[in-house]
């Protein structure tokens, strides 16, 4: 059985106004007909121009965003019919790094509040304990525990998002959406991200959804990859296939405009 079971998903965004202030409603296809299945403890690179879908399916997915239609299954429960204590579970099971290290972290908090929130939202543990777990994770990411107690404005953009990679860990997930998780960052603290990320899904046996419009990111990363236009899904298959044997025009299209690097640099 897949971890996670996607079928025939679509979300359509809608606003009021329309363009140019005209009342006429106007409808965005966000994802349209999309299935996708990830099996436990393998990483699917999800790549895309901006505005492609990506992070909606992602957050579909999660269900932080509902989707109009279809259905989502985690190791075979139903994702979108859970309430309740069920849904609290799989939340757990069941987390996102999102893109933007500046803007994902909250300013009046400290490193030790934001790191812990998710555990005072479940109330899993004690005060000692919580403390205990994020010391823990702070090192799995390569902080010093001392950072606890400072703020989010006293760290680097890689700093921020290593936080924000320990506050996904706090619940011990089994899946994680990154979201364009290295995008703000530069090329060097990127591949520092990137390598962290592979060496916590090999600890904590974790599998990725991992969203990025850099191909190279990608196939670093991914086992499978999967491209998304105009929100559907275009092609999926091994990275070896997609970047050696692209079946798809637009697939193309992306590794075409998609610069070699050089092999130091590989």
């Amino acid at each position: 059985m897949p971890l996670i079971q996607a079928d025939h998903l679509v979300k359509t965004f809608s606003s009021g106004q329309g363009a140019f202030g005209t009342g006429m409603a106007t409808h965005v296809r966000a994802v349209h007909d999309v299935s996708l299945v990830i099996e436990a403890g393998e990483t699917v690179g999800l790549v895309g121009e901006s505005g492609s879908g990506k992070s909606t399916l992602g957050r579909v997915l999660l269900r932080l965003i509902e989707p109009d239609s279809g259905t989502v299954r985690f190791d075979g429960q139903d994702v979108l019919g859970a309430r309740g204590g069920e849904l609290r579970k799989l939340r757990r099971d069941m987390q996102i790094i999102f893109q933007d290290p500046y803007g994902s972290l909250d300013p009046r908090m400290t490193v030790e509040q934001i790191v812990g929130e998710p555990v005072v939202i479940h109330g899993s543990e004690t005060g000692d304990d919580r403390r205990r777990r994020a010391a823990e994770m702070m090192r799995a990411v390569g902080l010093d525990q001392s950072a606890l107690n400072r703020y989010p404005h006293e760290f680097s953009g890689g700093q921020r998002q290593r936080i924000g990679i320990a506050r996904a860990l706090m619940l011990k997930p089994r899946f994680i959406v990154a979201d364009e998780p290295v995008s703000a960052l530069d090329v060097s603290v990127g591949a520092q991200i990137v390598n962290l990320l592979r060496q916590l899904q090999r600890e904590f046996q974790l599998t990725y959804l991992f969203i990025s419009h850099s191909l190279p990111v990608v196939r670093y990363l991914a086992n499978r990859i999967a491209v998304m236009q105009q929100g559907e899904l275009v092609e999926l298959g091994t990275t070896e296939q997609i970047t050696n044997a692209p079946r798809h025009e637009y697939t193309r299209t992306l590794l075409a405009a998609t610069p070699e690097l050089e092999p130091a640099a590989r």
